[in-house]
């Protein structure tokens, strides 16, 4: 009986197969390390983390980034910190939580990061536009939590569109939108890609992170 190759052997057995074999292996790792690229620079952490500065910033100048540096470490530095201690204690697979067994203590941390946040900014005065996209977060996680319990619904293709909700309200809107449509685009093949989730799963969580932003912002009258 024949053994497969085994790691040792691949590279002498794509070389056998022909070059095309071998260009084709090398097409497809690095549109494997693009996908992962894109993954890391769009995690839900960190747009979480930017955006509420930016926005803070475009709404009442430093005094709203600082604002926002606030709704940042409540929404998005509590989080990570409780998701990196979690991959380094070996209880969660990565910070991009592929299993979604896994998800579901991170995402209530998250949840009153959050609500912590949004009760602060309003209590304190904080500017509207920022509250209101506070509760955007607040929208989102309130419909993508639930889901997440039966089905590995995409929180990267969520947070992403949602900041670009947003993003147009602050930004010259229609370039915003084509833009924040393509790298909203990218980020969705990128984890399907990783075989992180299915198309479904990323067409599921663009739609929501667009439709609660809206809702949100519109409810504020923005």
């Amino acid at each position: 009986m024949t053994d497969r190759p085994t790691t040792e052997n691949a590279e002498d057995a794509r070389n056998a197969e022909g070059p095309g074999s071998a260009e084709a292996a090398e097409s497809e790792s690095r549109a494997d390390a693009t996908a992962r690229l894109i993954t890391g620079l769009f995690a839900p952490q960190v747009l979480v983390i930017v955006l509420p500065p930016l926005v803070g910033l475009m709404a009442d100048g430093p005094a709203g980034a600082a604002w926002g540096l606030l709704a940042s470490v409540l929404c998005g530095g509590v989080p990570a910190a409780v998701i990196l201690a979690g991959v380094r204690a070996g209880r969660l697979d990565s910070h991009h939580l592929v299993d979604r067994a896994s998800r579901t203590g991170p995402l209530l941390v998250a949840v009153a990061g959050v609500v912590v946040a949004l009760v602060l900014l309003v209590l304190l005065g904080a500017p509207r536009l920022l509250v209101a996209t506070v509760t955007a977060m607040l929208a989102a996680l309130a419909v993508t939590v639930p889901i997440t319990l039966r089905w590995k619904i995409s929180f990267h293709a969520a947070v992403s569109a949602g900041t670009v909700v947003v993003l147009a309200r602050v930004l010259p809107a229609a370039p915003t939108l084509v833009v924040g449509a393509l790298v909203v685009a990218a980020i969705c093949w990128a984890r399907v890609r990783l075989t992180h989730h299915t198309p479904a799963q990323v067409a599921a969580g663009a739609a929501v992170g667009t439709g609660t932003a809206w809702a949100a912002l519109s409810a504020f009258g923005l």
